[in-house]
Protein backbone atom coordinates (compact mmCIF):
# COMPACT_ATOMS: atom_id res chain seq x y z
CA UNK A 1 0.00 0.00 0.00
CA UNK A 2 1.47 3.68 -1.26
CA UNK A 3 1.57 6.49 1.35
CA UNK A 4 -0.61 9.25 0.93
CA UNK A 5 0.68 11.41 -2.09
CA UNK A 6 1.98 14.93 -0.54
CA UNK A 7 -0.62 17.54 -1.03
CA UNK A 8 0.29 21.05 -2.36
CA UNK A 9 -0.30 24.01 0.67
CA UNK A 10 -2.82 26.02 -1.10
CA UNK A 11 -4.83 29.07 -0.40
CA UNK A 12 -8.63 29.06 0.93
CA UNK A 13 -10.81 31.43 0.97
CA UNK A 14 -9.94 32.24 4.63
CA UNK A 15 -6.42 32.48 4.19
CA UNK A 16 -7.04 34.43 0.62
CA UNK A 17 -9.31 37.24 2.47
CA UNK A 18 -6.99 37.49 5.56
CA UNK A 19 -3.80 38.03 3.38
CA UNK A 20 -5.55 41.87 2.39
CA UNK A 21 -4.50 44.16 5.40
CA UNK A 22 -7.72 46.13 5.07
CA UNK A 23 -9.52 43.23 5.71
CA UNK A 24 -6.78 41.73 8.25
CA UNK A 25 -7.26 44.84 9.66
CA UNK A 26 -12.02 45.15 10.46
CA UNK A 27 -10.93 41.30 11.86
CA UNK A 28 -8.44 43.04 14.42
CA UNK A 29 -11.33 45.45 15.11
CA UNK A 30 -14.25 42.84 15.58
CA UNK A 31 -12.47 41.27 18.20
CA UNK A 32 -11.30 44.88 19.99
CA UNK A 33 -13.66 47.45 18.96
CA UNK A 34 -12.21 49.18 21.94
CA UNK A 35 -9.17 49.70 20.04
CA UNK A 36 -10.76 52.88 17.68
CA UNK A 37 -7.38 54.25 16.65
CA UNK A 38 -5.40 50.85 15.26
CA UNK A 39 -3.99 51.59 11.28
CA UNK A 40 -2.97 49.19 8.49
CA UNK A 41 0.54 49.67 9.69
CA UNK A 42 0.47 48.62 13.02
CA UNK A 43 -0.17 45.16 11.69
CA UNK A 44 2.83 43.50 11.93
CA UNK A 45 4.34 40.32 11.25
CA UNK A 46 1.78 38.44 9.41
CA UNK A 47 2.36 34.91 9.36
CA UNK A 48 -0.20 33.18 7.30
CA UNK A 49 1.41 29.20 7.47
CA UNK A 50 -0.04 25.49 7.74
CA UNK A 51 2.00 24.09 10.58
CA UNK A 52 0.46 20.25 9.77
CA UNK A 53 1.83 20.66 6.08
CA UNK A 54 -0.28 17.04 4.93
CA UNK A 55 -3.13 19.32 5.29
CA UNK A 56 -5.44 22.21 4.22
CA UNK A 57 -6.08 23.70 7.83
CA UNK A 58 -6.63 27.60 7.84
CA UNK A 59 -4.35 29.08 10.13
CA UNK A 60 -4.04 33.12 10.67
CA UNK A 61 -1.38 34.66 12.80
CA UNK A 62 -0.48 38.17 13.41
CA UNK A 63 0.36 40.78 16.10
CA UNK A 64 -0.52 44.19 16.53
CA UNK A 65 0.67 46.28 19.49
CA UNK A 66 1.66 44.16 22.33
CA UNK A 67 -0.64 41.70 20.81
CA UNK A 68 -0.21 38.01 19.34
CA UNK A 69 -3.27 37.31 17.69
CA UNK A 70 -4.01 33.33 16.50
CA UNK A 71 -6.86 32.32 15.09
CA UNK A 72 -7.15 28.84 13.50
CA UNK A 73 -10.46 27.92 11.61
CA UNK A 74 -12.99 24.75 12.04
CA UNK A 75 -15.72 23.63 9.80
CA UNK A 76 -18.25 21.46 9.58
CA UNK A 77 -17.18 18.88 11.97
CA UNK A 78 -15.86 19.63 15.71
CA UNK A 79 -12.93 18.49 17.07
CA UNK A 80 -11.13 19.90 20.37
CA UNK A 81 -8.22 18.84 18.60
CA UNK A 82 -8.48 22.33 17.69
CA UNK A 83 -6.99 23.51 21.04
CA UNK A 84 -3.87 22.21 19.79
CA UNK A 85 -3.77 23.00 16.95
CA UNK A 86 -3.76 26.53 18.51
CA UNK A 87 -1.36 26.03 20.50
CA UNK A 88 1.13 25.07 17.82
CA UNK A 89 0.42 27.48 15.68
CA UNK A 90 1.19 30.03 18.49
CA UNK A 91 4.77 28.34 19.84
CA UNK A 92 5.54 27.92 15.93
CA UNK A 93 4.38 31.73 15.55
CA UNK A 94 6.90 32.64 18.64
CA UNK A 95 10.27 30.60 17.33
CA UNK A 96 9.54 32.76 13.85
CA UNK A 97 9.16 36.17 16.24
CA UNK A 98 12.22 35.47 18.71
CA UNK A 99 14.18 34.62 15.48
CA UNK A 100 13.25 37.78 13.80
CA UNK A 101 13.88 40.36 16.74
CA UNK A 102 17.28 38.74 16.83
CA UNK A 103 16.11 37.59 20.91
CA UNK A 104 18.79 35.45 22.40
CA UNK A 105 16.55 32.72 24.36
CA UNK A 106 19.37 31.65 26.14
CA UNK A 107 21.01 34.57 27.70
CA UNK A 108 20.24 35.99 30.92
CA UNK A 109 17.99 39.17 29.60
CA UNK A 110 14.32 38.46 29.67
CA UNK A 111 13.00 38.45 26.41
CA UNK A 112 10.05 40.60 25.10
CA UNK A 113 7.01 39.39 23.66
CA UNK A 114 3.57 40.17 22.76
CA UNK A 115 0.94 38.35 24.78
CA UNK A 116 -1.46 35.85 23.08
CA UNK A 117 -5.17 35.43 21.94
CA UNK A 118 -6.35 32.30 21.07
CA UNK A 119 -9.99 32.01 18.81
CA UNK A 120 -10.75 29.46 16.67
CA UNK A 121 -13.82 30.25 14.26
CA UNK A 122 -16.52 27.51 13.78
CA UNK A 123 -18.70 27.64 10.73
CA UNK A 124 -20.82 24.37 11.70
CA UNK A 125 -23.52 23.82 14.16
CA UNK A 126 -22.88 24.69 17.76
CA UNK A 127 -24.64 22.95 19.29
CA UNK A 128 -22.99 22.08 23.23
CA UNK A 129 -19.97 24.04 22.33
CA UNK A 130 -18.79 26.18 24.76
CA UNK A 131 -17.82 29.87 24.46
CA UNK A 132 -14.22 29.34 25.61
CA UNK A 133 -12.44 25.87 25.47
CA UNK A 134 -9.25 24.73 27.20
CA UNK A 135 -6.39 22.17 26.77
CA UNK A 136 -6.89 21.04 30.78
CA UNK A 137 -10.52 20.94 31.19
CA UNK A 138 -10.35 19.10 27.79
CA UNK A 139 -7.84 16.56 27.89
CA UNK A 140 -7.08 16.19 31.54
CA UNK A 141 -10.08 16.54 33.19
CA UNK A 142 -9.34 20.29 34.44
CA UNK A 143 -6.27 19.50 36.23
CA UNK A 144 -3.67 21.83 36.90
CA UNK A 145 -0.91 21.21 34.07
CA UNK A 146 2.53 22.58 33.08
CA UNK A 147 1.03 24.32 29.93
CA UNK A 148 -2.77 25.38 29.29
CA UNK A 149 -3.96 27.17 26.46
CA UNK A 150 -7.42 28.95 26.61
CA UNK A 151 -9.01 29.62 23.02
CA UNK A 152 -12.24 31.54 22.71
CA UNK A 153 -14.57 30.35 20.44
CA UNK A 154 -16.15 32.42 17.13
CA UNK A 155 -19.28 31.02 16.00
CA UNK A 156 -22.21 33.67 15.47
CA UNK A 157 -23.34 35.01 12.56
CA UNK A 158 -23.24 38.97 12.12
CA UNK A 159 -23.48 40.84 9.03
CA UNK A 160 -21.99 44.03 11.14
CA UNK A 161 -17.92 42.17 11.22
CA UNK A 162 -16.08 40.58 8.97
CA UNK A 163 -16.05 37.38 11.62
CA UNK A 164 -19.96 36.97 11.45
CA UNK A 165 -19.68 37.74 7.65
CA UNK A 166 -17.48 35.14 6.91
CA UNK A 167 -19.06 32.48 9.09
CA UNK A 168 -22.41 33.27 7.10
CA UNK A 169 -20.41 32.77 3.71
CA UNK A 170 -19.55 29.59 4.82
CA UNK A 171 -22.87 28.53 5.68
CA UNK A 172 -24.35 29.53 2.89
CA UNK A 173 -21.69 27.82 0.71
CA UNK A 174 -22.33 24.54 2.89
CA UNK A 175 -26.18 24.79 1.71
CA UNK A 176 -25.11 25.46 -2.16
CA UNK A 177 -23.36 22.63 -1.80
CA UNK A 178 -26.07 20.32 -0.77
CA UNK A 179 -28.41 21.46 -3.59
CA UNK A 180 -25.84 21.21 -6.41
CA UNK A 181 -22.96 19.23 -4.53
CA UNK A 182 -19.02 19.59 -5.93
CA UNK A 183 -20.14 22.05 -8.72
CA UNK A 184 -19.25 25.06 -9.71
CA UNK A 185 -22.30 26.39 -9.44
CA UNK A 186 -22.65 25.96 -5.57
CA UNK A 187 -19.52 28.42 -5.94
CA UNK A 188 -21.18 30.98 -8.38
CA UNK A 189 -24.86 30.42 -6.10
CA UNK A 190 -22.80 31.62 -2.59
CA UNK A 191 -21.17 34.06 -4.28
CA UNK A 192 -24.22 35.99 -5.89
CA UNK A 193 -26.51 35.18 -2.47
CA UNK A 194 -23.63 36.82 -0.25
CA UNK A 195 -23.22 39.91 -2.68
CA UNK A 196 -27.12 40.52 -2.74
CA UNK A 197 -26.90 40.26 1.45
CA UNK A 198 -23.85 42.36 1.24
CA UNK A 199 -21.66 39.80 3.09
CA UNK A 200 -18.16 40.12 2.21
CA UNK A 201 -19.21 41.82 -0.65
CA UNK A 202 -16.38 44.13 -1.82
CA UNK A 203 -14.23 40.93 -1.14
CA UNK A 204 -16.12 38.68 -3.66
CA UNK A 205 -16.63 41.45 -6.15
CA UNK A 206 -13.05 42.29 -6.45
CA UNK A 207 -11.81 38.71 -6.63
CA UNK A 208 -14.56 36.66 -7.98
CA UNK A 209 -12.73 34.68 -9.99
CA UNK A 210 -10.15 34.24 -7.94
CA UNK A 211 -12.61 32.66 -5.41
CA UNK A 212 -13.98 30.52 -7.73
CA UNK A 213 -10.04 28.88 -8.49
CA UNK A 214 -9.50 28.30 -5.01
CA UNK A 215 -13.00 26.81 -4.25
CA UNK A 216 -12.69 24.69 -7.54
CA UNK A 217 -9.04 23.68 -6.51
CA UNK A 218 -10.39 22.32 -2.79
CA UNK A 219 -12.94 20.29 -4.82
CA UNK A 220 -10.20 18.78 -6.91
CA UNK A 221 -8.21 18.04 -3.59
CA UNK A 222 -11.03 16.41 -2.40
CA UNK A 223 -12.18 13.92 -5.10
CA UNK A 224 -8.56 12.74 -4.67
CA UNK A 225 -8.24 11.92 -1.02
CA UNK A 226 -11.94 10.43 -1.05
CA UNK A 227 -10.29 8.43 -4.10
CA UNK A 228 -7.26 7.78 -1.89
CA UNK A 229 -9.28 6.73 1.26
CA UNK A 230 -11.49 4.47 -0.93
CA UNK A 231 -8.23 2.88 -2.13
CA UNK A 232 -6.76 1.85 1.11
CA UNK A 233 -9.77 0.98 2.43
CA UNK A 234 -10.21 -1.53 -0.25
CA UNK A 235 -6.64 -2.60 -0.16
CA UNK A 236 -6.89 -3.23 3.47
CA UNK A 237 -10.00 -5.26 3.06
CA UNK A 238 -8.21 -7.20 0.67
CA UNK A 239 -5.09 -7.52 2.22
CA UNK A 240 -6.93 -8.87 5.74
CA UNK A 241 -8.87 -11.67 3.62
CA UNK A 242 -5.55 -12.89 2.63
CA UNK A 243 -4.25 -12.85 6.17
CA UNK A 244 -7.00 -14.49 7.08
CA UNK A 245 -6.80 -17.03 4.74
CA UNK A 246 -3.63 -17.97 5.64
CA UNK A 247 -3.90 -18.06 8.93
CA UNK A 248 -6.77 -20.42 8.66
CA UNK A 249 -4.56 -22.52 5.86
CA UNK A 250 -1.87 -22.66 8.64
CA UNK A 251 -3.81 -23.68 11.85
CA UNK A 252 -5.66 -26.46 9.36
CA UNK A 253 -2.45 -27.95 8.37
CA UNK A 254 -0.65 -27.65 11.96
CA UNK A 255 -3.82 -29.80 13.27
CA UNK A 256 -3.66 -32.20 10.30
CA UNK A 257 0.02 -32.82 11.05
CA UNK A 258 -0.52 -32.74 14.83
CA UNK A 259 -3.14 -35.63 14.37
CA UNK A 260 -0.76 -37.89 11.94
CA UNK A 261 2.22 -37.27 14.12
CA UNK A 262 0.47 -39.03 16.88
CA UNK A 263 -1.01 -41.71 14.81
CA UNK A 264 2.73 -42.37 14.42
CA UNK A 265 1.87 -44.24 11.35
CA UNK A 266 3.92 -41.79 8.87
CA UNK A 267 7.42 -40.38 8.71
CA UNK A 268 7.73 -36.23 9.15
CA UNK A 269 9.32 -36.78 5.29
CA UNK A 270 5.42 -38.19 4.68
CA UNK A 271 3.71 -35.53 6.54
CA UNK A 272 5.46 -33.10 4.69
CA UNK A 273 4.28 -34.31 1.00
CA UNK A 274 0.75 -34.14 3.46
CA UNK A 275 0.97 -30.60 4.63
CA UNK A 276 3.28 -28.36 2.01
CA UNK A 277 1.81 -25.70 4.14
CA UNK A 278 4.43 -26.60 6.80
CA UNK A 279 8.37 -26.86 6.65
CA UNK A 280 9.98 -29.50 8.03
CA UNK A 281 11.40 -27.63 10.70
CA UNK A 282 7.98 -26.59 11.68
CA UNK A 283 6.95 -30.36 11.53
CA UNK A 284 9.83 -31.24 14.19
CA UNK A 285 8.86 -28.43 16.44
CA UNK A 286 5.11 -29.75 16.13
CA UNK A 287 6.66 -33.27 17.07
CA UNK A 288 8.19 -32.38 19.96
CA UNK A 289 4.85 -30.74 21.10
CA UNK A 290 3.06 -33.81 20.86
CA UNK A 291 6.13 -36.06 22.52
CA UNK A 292 5.68 -33.75 25.60
CA UNK A 293 2.23 -35.22 26.14
CA UNK A 294 2.82 -38.94 25.34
Amino acid sequence: MGDIPKRKIKDSVFTNLFQDKKYLLQLYKALHPEDCSVTEDEIADITIKHILIDADYNDLGFSVGNRLMVLVESQSTWTYNIIIRALMYMVQTYHDYFKRTNQNLYGSKKVNMPAPELYVIFTGDRKNIPDIISLSKQFFEGAKIAIDVQVKVLYQENQKDIIGQYIIFSKVYDKQRRLYGNTKQAITETINICKNRNILKEYLENKEQEVVDIMMTLFDDEQILKAYIKDVKENTAKETEERTAREIEKRTAKETAERLIKKGKMSLDEIADCVPALSLDELKEIQAKVMQFM
